[in-house]
């Protein structure tokens, strides 16, 4: 166990006080959700900025880090679907959201077993960044209604569903080219 490990068990075992929090009715319990929501976020960043700089990189850290992530946004985002906070057409950039990350996590587990690594590309970790901001609006959209923050919430969530669908064409563009080439060429097997 290292720092780095530590900060993405966290993240892990804060999702289900935040998403606990969200079904509260009650204001306190919302802005107690997005500070868990903000530390948890956070820890996204430090825990591998940590594990570069401490060089203290894991096998089991590149394999909780994104599930890590992919729980955080997925438990959140239906938290807030089912507490009707998300509704209407911004589930349409939540699903997007849910589903590229299902099919960028398969993909990067195929590309692994061909010993092809999927890097992170800059423009991803801008989603990411994007969408958890996105997320925290929603999350005090309905306490914090003088700053109209579920509407920039909605607004912002588009905006990452839009991200979301340019990075997992970009991936899947990576993921193609790959399996292209590396299918046989010639006669057929049938």
């Amino acid at each position: 166990m290292n720092l780095p490990n530590a900060l993405t068990i966290l993240r892990i075992l804060l999702v289900p006080v935040i998403v606990a929090l969200i079904f509260v009715p009650q204001d306190a319990a919302r802005w107690t959700a997005l500070g868990l929501f903000i530390l948890a976020s956070v820890t996204d960043y430090f825990d591998g900025y940590l594990a570069r700089v401490m060089s203290i990189q894991t096998d089991l850290g590149r394999l909780l880090d994104p599930i890590a992530d992919k729980i955080l946004v997925a438990a959140v985002l239906l938290a807030l679907a089912g507490t009707d906070d998300l509704r209407g057409w911004a589930l349409v950039p939540a699903l997007l959201i849910l589903c590229r990350e299902i099919v960028v996590t398969g993909l990067r587990e195929f590309l692994a077993e061909c010993r092809v690594p999927l890097p992170v590309s800059r423009l991803a970790k801008w989603k990411t960044a994007v969408q958890l901001v996105a997320i925290a609006f929603v999350i005090i959209g309905p306490v914090a209604t003088e700053l109209h923050a579920a509407k920039i919430g909605d607004a912002m969530l588009w905006i990452a569903g839009l991200l979301t669908l340019v990075t997992g064409f970009d991936y899947l563009m990576v993921g193609f080219r790959h399996i292209n080439a590396a299918s046989p060429r010639g006669g057929s097997s049938s």
